[in-house]
């Protein structure tokens, strides 16, 4: 089962700007993951001018491999 962390920021623009994570740990809380979304909006180091928390989700997906050459 591949995993993936999905935030979702607002920005002042009004606009949702997405930030997608691989492999996220295992044992993460919401709080973990809201610290680190704070972190971000305040590191002001994205364009989109991040303000604001909106979401953030654990995805779970299931890939089977059919064909794979490398």
């Amino acid at each position: 089962m591949a995993q993936t962390l999905r935030m979702v920021f607002g920005t002042a623009a009004g606009d949702p700007w997405a930030m997608t994570l691989r492999y996220p740990k295992n044992d993460l809380t919401a709080q973990n993951v809201t610290d680190a979304m704070q972190a971000v909006i305040d590191a002001d180091v994205f364009a989109a001018g991040l303000n604001s928390i909106v979401s953030a989700q654990i995805i779970d997906r299931e890939v089977t491999d059919l064909v794979s050459n490398g």
